[in-house]
């Protein structure tokens, strides 16, 4: 099966490409890679972990816009926390953009590699 790349590759704030694609389109599935709470210009949108949700959830958007998807059309979702402590406050704005039929979600606490970022979020778009 052919895979087609969307969105093409992530850029950090300093410029540097990554060696990953934003999200790739496999037949009926749009699998995006782990997004941040990065702004357009690269930094951080924030210190706490509801300003941060809010944005890697509005970068999720806008890579499954690129794909011709919509948060409605996500399945799957993995997203990994700094903090246990922080799970509550996550899952509010976490359910604000999921209010109706929720994906399937696994949600794990570690450590992230770039410093300051508290919660990455992964998703899967079924997009017939």
């Amino acid at each position: 099966m052919a895979h087609k790349i969307i969105g093409g590759q992530l850029k950090l704030a300093d410029g540097k490409c990554l060696p990953l694609s934003k999200a790739v389109r496999a037949g009926d599935f749009v699998m995006l890679s782990g997004q941040l709470g990065l702004d357009a210009h690269g930094h951080l949108a924030g210190a706490d972990i509801e300003t941060q949700t809010r944005q890697c959830l509005a970068n999720v958007s806008e890579v499954l816009r690129e794909a011709g998807c919509t948060l409605d059309q996500v399945v799957k979702s993995t997203v990994w926390l700094v903090n246990r402590d922080d799970f509550a406050h996550f899952n509010a704005v976490y359910a604000e953009h999921f209010p109706l039929l929720p994906p399937v979600r696994a949600t794990v606490v570690c450590g992230l590699v770039l410093p300051g970022a508290l919660v990455e979020i992964e998703v899967m778009a079924y997009a017939p």
